[in-house]
């Protein structure tokens, strides 16, 4: 009684919004190339911009720079990461991996979400150890240095604008950097007033208000991201939604077992049962899963049809029962 329902569709589609994923075929053809290229070149201006930031924040003498250039050094490592997953992603299934390298995106979006918090608490370790032992800072060359900074990690983030709205992996890239910008901005910031003021606690003040801006908006991607990796309805389909259209099909009079979860930070999939009244030939399955498609964005949907005497001998029929 399996219908799969344009099983392979998902294939063909990666990394696109499939709120409109019946047209856009430039796009489709492009966007991976597009993504590679912006990996290449953010991982390659992040790692020359951290070799001489370390050298100049030796010359400086400034702990700050140094600090930010590690920091940064993250930075290179998860776009590294994230690359690899969507390289992974656009590989095609095969016997063993029946769903593709997909999940790697997912992963990859939760690593990266890590790896952001724990920068975040390693610099509020460092701006509360700076508070309580105030340091001279160079603030010439850090304001310098840091302005660089600004322009390495905001000319990186705007490599990931155009696709972050849709894919996850993409908007933890865009994250990371624009709030290493926002950092450096910090950076600057104080060492401009320290220099107008004389006053050294300002520098770690300011690391630990961008450490907490930076954290409060990782928080949510955090979240997304692990509950992706658990099997979660994504956050951009809403389950309730899905339901009612399902059970307003022509001639479906239940629906049960329906489960929504997330192939990779850009697809998603959908199996469910459907029960249907008397003898319904018309059920036009690809018409459902192409307006699944439009409506929800759900590019992988398989439904199992059933009669009520199907639907009364099914265990899977309960909402408990997974």
């Amino acid at each position: 009684m399996l219908a799969p329902m344009d099983g392979h569709e998902h294939h063909h589609d990666h990394h696109h919004n499939h709120d409109h994923g019946h047209g856009h075929h430039h796009h489709r053809h492009h966007a991976p190339d597009r993504i590679d290229r912006a990996f290449a070149l953010g991982a390659a201006v992040n790692l020359a911009f951290v070799v001489g930031e370390i050298g100049f924040g030796v010359a400086a003498n400034s702990m700050a720079l140094i600090a930010d250039a590690a920091h940064n050094f993250g930075d290179v490592l998860g776009l590294l990461m994230a690359w690899a997953a969507a390289f992974l992603g656009r590989r095609p299934p095969t016997s063993r991996r029946t769903y593709g390298w997909g999940r790697g995106t997912i992963l990859a979006a939760l690593a990266n979400a890590a790896v952001l918090l724990i920068g975040v608490g390693a610099i509020a370790v460092e701006a509360l150890h700076r508070l309580l032992n105030p340091e001279p800072v160079q603030t010439g060359l850090v304001m310098v240095v840091a302005a660089v900074g600004i322009a390495v990690n905001g000319g990186s983030a705007l490599l990931f604008l155009r696709d972050r709205g849709h894919d996850l992996n993409m908007r933890a890239q865009f994250a990371h950097l624009a709030g290493d910008a926002a950092i450096a901005a910090g950076v600057v910031l104080a060492a401009l007033a320290i220099r107008l003021t004389g006053l050294l606690w300002l520098d770690p003040l300011a690391s630990l208000m961008v450490a907490g801006l930076i954290a409060w908006g990782t928080w949510g991607l955090l979240q997304e991201s692990l509950g992706l990796a658990l099997d979660a309805v994504p956050e951009k389909v809403k389950h309730a939604e899905v339901a009612a259209y399902l059970a307003s099909v022509p001639g479906v009079t239940e629906v049960h077992d329906l489960h929504i979860w997330g192939l990779s930070t850009t697809e998603t999939a959908l199996t469910a049962h459907l029960v249907f009244a008397g003898e319904q030939e018309d059920r036009r399955p690809h018409a459902l899963s192409a307006e699944l498609r439009r409506r929800f964005g759900i590019g992988h949907a398989t439904v199992q049809i059933e009669s009520d005497a199907d639907a009364a001998l099914c265990r899977l029929r309960p909402n408990d029962v997974v």
